[in-house]
């Protein structure tokens, strides 16, 4: 999936706690329908069938419940559970697609799934981001439990194509990054940093002492230093290992799909750090040096991370909403774009009880003209408005209502932009303060979370009402005298 993810470490958060948080954004010209749900361990497969490569894998009998953001339709690309949060208060997000080097997909070839063809039987193919979720979540008890499993699986079957995946509980982030068919990395976010990715091989540095012997910060694939000494993978003139040289990509495309993405979000979170902007900038969107992570210039809150999750390069020249838009400006990728599918973020405070802690944030479909939803993620049922999303537009459920919303307001941006704005003041305001009275009072979870699903619903209707009076307003075959 072409998705954008950051990361945020325990002492970087305004709060204390852990923060991981995704776009899930399809592919160019299609659009995903999604839905947030809650699978019980009595309906957690024992054999897993995937759709996309036919493989089949036998998973442990001791599931524990789950959330997720499984499509609206599963019979085309499966399940696609995406992110979720699990009883341990353990999240995961997955995935976001990277990309590689020819060097790479030669040497450890991707796993491909084999039709069957001219008499010869079918071969299945590895895993893939249909089926990671499923087959890792519900199965792990911490951020570090989440990296181990999934590296025997990724050991185990191979994968059809690279991706990035982060691992979260109430201390650590971890982010873990496929490196070939059989082959992967991980690094433990800092507690006082934050990591972008934005489609790209990210890790910049890493330990192979730490990873092979304590692996307090680091871990990969058995073998994997004499994997890339072996193929003559690192280009390093002295010796030095940055993964991004030897594992990633270095194409023209990434500097205008990729590279931007990370540019605006650290550009945000450090504005003063470096210099950005202009010619004798030093980190431009352009550049294949950004960090991987750096120290906030200020502690990173759940709004900070809707806003650069939503951006669209505002403040900029390559701004597509901006006014007076400079058209021989680049057209960059940005990161709040038309085809989002969700965003979540999974905050895990350490200040409340086991059944209090875990608490996604979750938005559907464009960010730029959506809001963001608080849920406790303990609960057996997730509210019909966000879970019951059909294969038909309507607006009984959030992922269609947010759909039309976009669709309408993106065309007059600048008269729907105040009313968008004043929705999303309204609606999060509202839903923090039936979290912080749930907390105190100790209240029911699903019952907190009804009430926030039946505000929203309520709320996203008078905004929809508005961008509708308005898109109706400037429709072409106006005119301005009534009937007489």
């Amino acid at each position: 999936m072409p998705c954008t993810t950051l990361l945020v470490g325990k002492n970087a958060s305004i709060n204390g706690s852990t923060l991981i948080a995704r776009n899930e954004d399809s592919g160019s010209g299609s659009f995903s329908a999604k839905r947030h749900i809650v699978v019980k361990p009595d309906e957690q497969p024992r054999t897993y069938h995937s759709v996309i490569s036919h493989l089949t894998i036998a998973l442990p009998d001791n599931p524990m419940r789950y959330t997720c953001m499984p499509q609206a339709d599963p019979t085309i690309e499966g399940v696609w559970a995406a992110a979720g949060v699990n009883d341990a208060n353990v999240a995961m997000t997955a995935t976001e697609t990277l990309t590689s080097n020819e060097r790479v997909l030669a040497a450890d070839p991707l796993v491909i799934y084999q039709p069957a063809k001219d008499g010869k039987e079918e071969v299945p193919g590895g895993i893939g981001e249909e089926d990671l979720v499923i087959i890792t979540l519900p199965y792990i008890h911490s951020a570090r439990e989440g990296v181990e499993r999934l590296g025997m699986l990724h050991e185990t079957y191979g994968t059809y194509e690279m991706n990035g995946i982060a691992f979260q509980d109430i201390n650590e982030v971890w982010w873990f990054e496929t490196i070939g068919g059989h082959n992967w990395m991980a690094r433990r976010v800092p507690d006082d940093a934050y990591v972008v990715m934005p489609n790209q091989l990210g890790i910049d540095a890493f330990d192979f002492d730490d990873a092979y012997g304590a692996k307090q910060n680091f871990m990969c694939s058995p073998g994997l230093k004499e994997f890339v000494e072996v193929n003559h993978l690192n280009p390093s003139m002295d010796g030095s290992f940055n993964p991004r040289d030897v594992f990633g990509s270095h194409s023209d495309s990434d500097h205008v799909y990729n590279t931007p993405r990370a540019w605006y979000m650290l550009r945000y979170f450090n504005p003063n750090t470096y210099k950005w902007d202009g010619p004798d900038a030093d980190y431009k969107p352009d550049s294949d040096n950004l960090p991987w992570m750096l120290k906030p210039e200020k502690k990173i809150s759940i709004e900070d991370v809707k806003y650069v999750l939503s951006s669209h390069y505002q403040g900029t020249p390559f701004d597509p909403y901006a006014k007076n838009r400079d058209p021989h400006a680049p057209h960059f990728r940005p990161i709040g774009i038309n085809r989002n599918n969700f965003l979540s973020c999974s905050e895990i405070r350490p200040d409340q009880p086991k059944e209090k802690q875990a608490v996604e944030w979750i938005a559907f479909a464009s960010n730029v003209h959506n809001t963001f939803v608080p849920l406790y993620a303990d609960v057996d049922v997730i509210p019909e408005y966000f879970s019951n999303t059909t294969l038909t537009p309507t607006t009984e459920n959030f992922y269609w209502a947010n759909r039309i919303i976009a669709a309408l307001a993106d065309h007059d941006y600048d008269a729907c932009v105040q009313e968008i704005e004043r929705y999303q003041i309204v609606t999060v305001s509202q839903a923090r303060k039936m979290i912080l009275d749930g907390d105190r009072t100790n209240e029911d979870n699903e019952a907190v979370n009804a009430r926030i699903a039946a505000m929203i619903k309520d709320e996203t209707n008078k905004l929809l009402d508005k961008v509708l009076y308005r898109a109706s307003m400037s429709m072409r075959n106006a005119f301005a005298r009534s009937d007489a």
